[in-house]
């Protein structure tokens, strides 16, 4: 007699609307979630929308590598921002956006100007240089802000074949000492730099901080002024990663060029969904706008808060997220201890500190109290 056995195996299925139970995890939190800082807006969390906008993104497949339902109607949100033009390329990190934008505009001889002050120019690691085989031409600036006469110092040797040709003005808004361009400032940029033949890049990192500020939609101080291509940033308006390049003027580009350097620059995300929902859950309706607001308001209420202390000196206008200031160095060693922020420039005694969407009224006043504290001692 021959006994034949059967094996069964069963597949347990997630429902579309998500488990019955929590989902289980093996991973251990190894952080204090009340500790809290001033360093960067990068420290801060992702926001609990945009998690919720990566569980309802999850599950089941999607093509991969952006040809998925999510990046597909990224597109529309955001037209809806910059007009029926733009075209949307999510990646990963600001370094990979601005590389990318910065290769679609150049020529293999080409340089772009930029403040001095630049991310692109003092933080990026020489990417945009090395990776993107172009010359940065930089300019000082006393407040992060190129104008066209600042632009003309570097604008010349277009047709000398020994120097790097100026073909993009880069601009950020807003700019790494804090302060905003009006969209007048950025539109007499366009004008002049495109009278040169040259385009412009907006590196907007905190673009969102800076429409908060002027209290004008994204799109014043950017397509509608002239600007033709724009790194778009939502790591630091609260997204868990990601950002994106945004092509404003199509004739700025040749056609083929992005999908082809976005691969090359290795800023293809393979589940881009995951990028592009999260963009969605910003800009669909206003979550950017509180966010950056919120953020603002947090650094206008630190700076007004310190403004009084004994040895503190405010050295930019607080006009988005960002407060600068010059105190002892001994009195930020001391802070230091309490709370983190980065020395902007320690010989001189420069600091930066940062507010992000989730720093609390409760945050600031900590801060501004344990400032109060050392800088008595």
């Amino acid at each position: 007699m021959t006994t034949t056995t059967t094996t069964v195996t069963t597949t347990t299925t997630t429902s579309v609307t998500g488990p019955a139970t929590p989902p289980r995890t093996d991973a251990r939190r190894h952080h204090d979630p009340s500790v809290r800082g001033f360093a960067s807006d990068n420290y801060a969390g992702a926001h609990p929308e945009v998690l919720a906008a990566l569980a309802l993104a999850n599950g089941g497949h999607q093509v991969a590598y952006g040809e998925d339902d999510y990046t597909a109607h990224l597109q529309q949100v955001v037209r809806g921002h910059f007009g029926p033009s733009a075209e949307a390329f999510p990646v990963f990190n600001g370094t990979g956006a601005n590389v990318v934008c910065l290769q679609a505009l150049t020529d293999r001889w080409g340089a772009v100007i930029a403040a001095e002050s630049a991310h692109i120019n003092v933080d990026e690691g020489a990417a945009p240089e090395r990776m993107g085989g172009l010359k940065l031409l930089t300019v000082a600036t006393p407040d992060g802000k190129l104008t066209p006469e600042l632009i003309d110092r570097q604008a010349w040797g277009f047709d000398d074949e020994h120097r790097a040709m100026p073909q993009v003005v880069s601009i950020t808004q807003n700019t790494e000492l804090g302060t905003v361009y009006t969209p007048d400032e950025i539109r007499a940029i366009c004008d002049h730099a495109h009278q040169h033949g040259m385009k412009v890049h907006l590196d907007g990192a905190r673009i969102a901080n800076a429409a908060a500020s002027l209290d004008v939609p994204m799109r014043a101080f950017t397509n509608a002024v002239g600007v033709d291509m724009l790194s778009y940033g939502g790591t630091k308006n609260g997204m868990l990663f990601g950002e994106a390049v945004i092509v404003l003027d199509p004739d700025a580009v040749r056609p083929t060029a992005m999908k082809r350097l976005r691969k090359s620059s290795m800023q293809l995300a393979s589940k881009m969904r995951f990028v592009s929902v999260q963009l969605e859950a910003l800009l669909a309706k206003d979550l950017w706008l509180r966010n950056a607001r919120h953020a603002n308001a947090m650094a206008q209420r630190l700076a007004a808060g310190v403004r009084g202390v004994d040895g503190v000196e405010i050295l930019h206008e607080v006009q988005a997220n960002a407060v600068f200031a010059r105190l002892p160095h001994e009195v930020s060693e001391r802070l230091l201890k309490r709370f983190r922020f980065y020395f902007w420039d320690e010989a001189a005694g420069d600091v930066r500190w940062m507010c992000a969407y989730d720093t609390t009224e409760q945050d600031v006043d900590a801060f501004i109290q344990a400032l109060k504290e050392e800088a008595g001692r």
